[in-house]
């Protein structure tokens, strides 16, 4: 056993969901440093629309958890500003749909002050927002745009898809001395457990994860879409395909070699991610796929996403999001061709 798998084992536990654990990086991190506040719409005595803040009001005070007006530009800017002067602002939108109106200062101000200044100012800040489908929300809540942030250089962009995974990718988020974009699965927010160290750690940006091993198809996916993905593995197994299913954890940077290495070792691949198909990053990473291992490649590289419409309503929403069958169904394609 190693020393990092013998002192996870000594270490104090937690059996929390994703949402829980993002609440416990904030307050660890706010209880380590007394530059970290948060801020946002009602992220204060209403402990945030999802209660992802709960309780840091109380114990942090007004100065360190900031209610807002209901202005994302505002809110996006005054961070950036804060950032600018030393502080560590950890700003929420409620759904990512809202930041739309906060784009300029995404975009012309936290993507670009460390090179237009010449680094003489970093951002340290972290713009959290839930992101995605199934929750049977109204229009502008469920939209899966990554893709936009993915464009910007300068910004890290990270998605985690396990309790685990959150606390510490959200604390190496924190004390990242440049901007990330933190998006967070709403649909596993309270959806499963797992266990949580107590205390700090963090998981490095821009490292995937594999979670199953496999020899016959790549399954490269994110966010939300682990879940389904891990699950059409498992059935496959049982009709003798056997996928490896990597994690990416960070969209940008994304995990060039190991999307690569994998590939190598199956030289067929599919994608998952419930974002649309054009300009999604299944375009990316099959253009990688592309460039970087051509010669191992025995399969055209599949899509499984979502689908180029408006996001839909109620109704046909579970039509819309890739499931557990679409996804087997697309394996199963890369797999026999």
């Amino acid at each position: 056993m190693s020393t990092q798998d013998q002192d996870r084992e000594q270490t104090a536990t937690q059996n929390l969901t994703l949402v829980q654990s993002v609440r416990d990086a904030l307050a660890t991190e706010m209880e380590l440093d007394d530059d970290v506040l948060v801020m946002g719409e009602d992220v204060g005595k209403n402990g945030g629309v999802f209660r992802a803040t709960e309780g840091l009001y109380n114990e942090f005070g007004e100065n360190r958890v900031i209610d807002t007006p209901l202005a994302e530009s505002g809110i996006i800017g005054t961070a950036v500003g804060m950032a600018a002067m030393g502080l560590k602002p950890v700003p929420e939108i409620q759904f990512s749909g809202f930041a739309y109106p906060g784009f300029d200062q995404i975009v012309s101000h936290m993507a670009r002050l460390r090179t237009r200044s010449r680094s003489r100012y970093t951002l340290p800040m972290t713009l959290r927002m839930p992101y995605g489908g199934g929750i049977r929300a109204p229009e502008h809540h469920s939209e899966s745009k990554e893709a936009f942030y993915t464009h910007e250089a300068g910004l890290k962009v990270v998605i985690p898809s396990t309790p685990y995974d959150t606390k510490g990718l959200l604390i190496s988020a924190i004390r990242d001395p440049d901007p990330v974009v933190f998006m967070e699965p709403k649909l596993i927010y309270r959806a499963f457990r797992g266990d949580v160290p107590e205390g700090d750690y963090e998981v490095p940006i821009g490292e995937a994860k594999t979670r199953r091993e496999g020899s016959d198809v790549s399954v490269f996916t994110y966010g939300a879409m682990t879940r389904p993905t891990m699950e059409a593995a498992e059935e496959l197994a049982e009709e003798g395909i056997d996928a490896e299913v990597v994690d990416l954890r960070t969209v940008s940077p994304m995990d060039r070699e190991a999307i690569v290495e994998s590939f190598k070792k199956t030289g067929r691949a599919c994608v998952v991610h419930e974002a649309p198909k054009t300009g999604g990053l299944a375009g990316e990473i099959t253009a990688t796929l592309q460039e970087e291992a051509l010669l191992y490649q025995e399969a055209p590289v599949k899509r499984v996403t979502g689908y180029d419409v408006p996001y839909p309503l109620y109704a046909l929403e579970d039509y819309y999001l890739p499931n557990a069958a679409r996804v087997a169904d697309g394996i199963k394609e890369a797999a026999e061709f």
